[in-house]
C-alpha cells in the first residue's frame, strides 16, 4: 500500500520489479503486491490438452498460490497426514519435499485445506506457513533452517474458517498477522533465526466473527521506512514495520455492528490510494495514504457499496483498479475518484470465483473455481479475448514466469505455454 501522492514517485514495494525480473513471482499477488506481472508474450488460450507444456499430480488439495524464484518453483499442500512444501523446476519435476509438522485438515467441504497460505521467498530462503500453525524457513536445497509453531507459542488459532493469510518479508523480518478472536496480534521473526523480532497487538474489539481477517499484509517502502498495511475487524491500520508500531487507522469499515463481517479478500495500493473490500463483498473503501493518527475522516478518497469482492483480491496499476466479483462481475475503475471506466459480466451468475485478477502484457486473466480462465484485453472497455478450460477446482491465482503460465488446481500444477 503506498503513502501519499507527493512521494508517490520515489516510493518503492519491498520487492523491486526491476531487480526480481519477469520471471520471479515471491509472493502471492506479485513482487508489488498489485496483482500485476512483468512477463511478456504469455499464452492466450489454452485447454486441457492445448499448449499444456506438462501437468504435475499434487498429493492433495490446497488454495495455496504457487511461487517461482529463477529455476525453483514452490508449492505447498499435504499427504499422508503431514504439511508439504515442494520444490519443482520449470520442466515439471520435483526437486525435494519436505514435511512441515502434522496437517490440520481444512473445515469447508469444498474449499477447505491445511494449505491456503501461499509460500515467499527473498530469493535465498523460502518460508512457509500453514493450518496446523506451522510456520518455517528453508534454504533453496530444501534445508529446513528453522521451524515453529504459532499456535504453541502464542494460543490457538479461533478463526471460525481456515487460515488463509500469507507471510510477508519485509527488509529485515518475515512477518505474519494473526487476526481472529483475542488475542489479535502482528509478530515479526528474524529471517534467519527465527528469533522473534517484535510482537504488537492488534486487538480491535469488533463483533464476534468481524474480528477475523484471512487477509495478507502489504509491505510498502517510502525511502527509508518500511510500512506494513492490515485489513481486518473492521480497520484498516498502517504499522511501522522496525517494531510493529500503529501509524494510522481507518475505522468506520461496519458503521451498523455487523456481526459477520470477516475479511477474506486484501486490499490493494496503486497511485497514493489504498482500496479495501469490505462487509462480505458489498463495499469499496478508498483511502489516501500518510498522516497519523485515526485518519477515518480526513483521508478517505471514496466510498462505493455497490461492487466489492469477498474472496478475489482487486489488481491495480496506472490509476486503474481491476474489480472481480464473487459471481463473475468486472469492473475498471478510475482508482482517484471511485467512477466505473467499464464494466461486463465473465459468466453466467451459477459460476463462482475465488482466484484473484493479474495483469500481464496488456491483458488480465481470471480464473473461476472451475478452472476456467478468461482473458480480457486491457484498454477503454470490456473485451474478452480467451475463454480457455482446465476442467478442475481451483483457488490458485495464475502465476506468471518464463512466457508460461503456471495454473495450479486442487488436483494437479500446470504449466501453460507455446
Amino acid at each position: 500500500m503506498n503513502k501519499s501522492i507527493l512521494v508517490l514517485a520515489t516510493s518503492v514495494i519491498s520487492f523491486s520489479v526491476a531487480a526480481i525480473g519477469a520471471d520471479n513471482w515471491p509472493v502471492w499477488r506479485g513482487p508489488s503486491f498489485n496483482g500485476v506481472s512483468n512477463a511478456t508474450h504469455v499464452p492466450t488460450t489454452w485447454s486441457a490438452s492445448e499448449n499444456i507444456l506438462w501437468k504435475l499430480p499434487l498429493p492433495s488439495g490446497s488454495g495455496s498460490t504457487p511461487i517461482v524464484w529463477d529455476d525453483h518453483i514452490f508449492v505447498t499442500t499435504a499427504g499422508n497426514g503431514k504439511n508439504l512444501v515442494l520444490c519443482v523446476d520449470h520442466s515439471g519435476k520435483i526437486l525435494w519435499q519436505r514435511d512441515i509438522g502434522d496437517e490440520r485438515k481444512g473445515k469447508h467441504n469444498q474449499k477447505g485445506s491445511s494449505a491456503h497460505p501461499s509460500p515467499t521467498t527473498d530469493g535465498t530462503q523460502v518460508f512457509v506457513y500453514y493450518r496446523s500453525g506451522d510456520l518455517a524457513c528453508l534454504d533453496f536445497d530444501g534445508k529446513i533452517l528453522w521451524h515453529k509453531n504459532l499456535q504453541k507459542l502464542y494460543g490457538p488459532d479461533t478463526l471460525w474458517w481456515d487460515l488463509g493469510t500469507s507471510p510477508v518479508l519485509t527488509k529485515d523480518y518475515l512477518v505474519v498477522a494473526v487476526i481472529h478472536d483475542k488475542p489479535s496480534f502482528l509478530v515479526a521473526f528474524d529471517k534467519k533465526t527465527g528469533s522473534q523480532a517484535w510482537k504488537q497487538d492488534r486487538w480491535l474489539n469488533a463483533p464476534r466473527e468481524a474480528n477475523q481477517s484471512y487477509t495478507t499484509p502489504i509491505v510498502y517502502s517510502e525511502g527509508d521506512r518500511q510500512l506494513l498495511f492490515i485489513l481486518g475487524a473492521d480497520h484498516i491500520t498502517a504499522h511501522d514495520a522496525t517494531d510493529g508500531k500503529e501509524i494510522w487507522r481507518v475505522g468506520g469499515l461496519n458503521p451498523d455492528g455487523q456481526e459477520f463481517f470477516r475479511c477474506i479478500a486484501s486490499p490493494v495500493v496503486s497511485d497514493g490510494i489504498l482500496v479495501a473490500p469490505y462487509a462480505r463483498g458489498k463495499t469499496l473503501t478508498a483511502v489516501r495514504l500518510g498522516g497519523s493518527g485515526d485518519v477515518t475522516q480526513s483521508h478517505l478518497a471514496w466510498f462505493r457499496d455497490n461492487l466489492a469482492s469477498d474472496l478475489p483480491s482487486p489488481a491495480a496499476n496506472d490509476g486503474r483498479l481491476y474489480m472481480l466479483g464473487d459471481r463473475g462481475q468486472f469492473e475498471c475503475i478510475d482508482i482517484q475518484t471511485g467512477k466505473t471506466l467499464w464494466s461486463g459480466e465473465l459468466a453466467n451468475r451459477r459460476a463462482t470465483f475465488s482466484a484473484s485478477p493479474v495483469l500481464v502484457d496488456g491483458k488480465i486473466y481470471l480464473t473461476s473455481d472451475s478452472g476456467t480462465t478468461f482473458v480480457l484485453q486491457q484498454g477503454d472497455e470490456f473485451k474478452l479475448l480467451a475463454t480457455n478450460e482446465l476442467g478442475e477446482f481451483t483457488l490458485a491465482t495464475p502465476v506468471f514466469s518464463r512466457n508460461q503460465i503456471l495454473i495450479k488446481t486442487f488436483k494437479t500444477l500446470f504449466c501453460i505455454g507455446k
